[in-house]
């Protein structure tokens, strides 16, 4: 009987080193969780204040903490070198975030393979990096690749293949390819509506974006109508006193403006400063 007990407490005895062995595993691996997420906040919050050069040296001790602790394939190093090269871009170091976005692309395709949404998220930034610096035969496949990835993973009537329809068609834009740029912004304004319905808010991007094409082709009878429309959209979702009244007060100003309406133009923007004012005056909170 005595041997029977002392198996029996000897069991016990493992089980318990075993349990506490295995809590120890998950508290440190809950404190190198709870470190990465701290650090990704402090980047995140420093980033949306455009603090940029503040936010470098914590990326960085993010990228090395990752990189130390899970190895350069894992999908946290890969989101620590995705904030890195995001400061790098908005401070112009466009090499450096280059090969950062690269370097994210590989590893975002390997652990999840090729067609997973967040690859074509990937892609997309780094058209976008292109795209800034005129590099737009190198930007257009990738856009056109996260297009793909997009619509089918999502569907074809989902936002986010109208967003990068709106890329897309930015691309196009800029190098005076408007005919392409148009069928675009037509597709991704029919999604918005057909998603969100006529008059809700997303509408009025998608509207002045189309508006913004035929503005720049001086075709202005087909813009103010669209521009109308956002203003309307605006003004019924926010009350006339907000900031989106404003920058559409804004929009539509300047294309009367650009026909030679300068009494029109005139009266939209000492509204739109109104507005402005009102913001400031309130502090900022609206």
């Amino acid at each position: 009987m005595v041997a029977v007990r002392w198996v029996r407490c000897g069991v016990v005895l493992i089980g318990l080193v075993a349990l506490v062995t295995a809590i120890g595993q998950t508290t440190v691996r809950a404190q190198g969780a709870d470190d990465f997420a701290v650090l990704r906040a402090e980047v995140s919050q420093l980033h949306g204040q455009g603090k940029y050069a503040e936010a470098i040296p914590i990326a960085e001790r993010y990228v090395a903490m990752a990189r130390q602790k899970l190895g350069e394939d894992h999908t946290e190093f890969d989101t620590a070198i995705g904030w890195l090269a995001s400061l790098y871009r908005r401070q112009g170091r466009y090499a450096e975030a280059e090969s950062l976005y690269k370097r994210a692309l590989t590893i975002a395709e390997k652990a999840l393979g090729p067609d997973h949404p967040s690859v074509g998220t990937r892609l997309t930034i780094l058209a976008l990096l292109y795209s800034i610096q005129g590099r737009y035969a190198e930007a257009e496949p990738l856009y056109n690749r996260a297009l793909t990835i997009a619509e089918k993973a999502l569907g074809p009537d989902h936002p986010s293949v109208g967003n990068l329809l709106n890329n897309l068609a930015g691309l196009y834009r800029d190098q005076g390819r408007y005919a392409e740029a148009e069928r675009l912004r037509k597709r991704a304004l029919t999604i918005i509506e057909k998603v969100h319905g006529p008059d809700h808010p997303s509408v009025g991007t998608p509207l002045n974006n189309l508006a913004g094409l035929y503005h720049d082709q001086g075709r202005y009878a087909e813009a103010e109508p669209l521009r109308k429309r956002a203003l309307t959209i605006a003004e019924k979702a926010h009350g006339p006193d907000h900031l989106d009244v404003g920058s559409a007060l804004n929009q539509l100003a300047w294309l009367y403006h650009d026909q030679g309406r300068h009494a029109e133009a005139e009266l939209l923007y000492r509204r739109a400063l109104t507005i402005a004012e009102i913001f400031l005056l309130v502090g900022g909170t609206r």
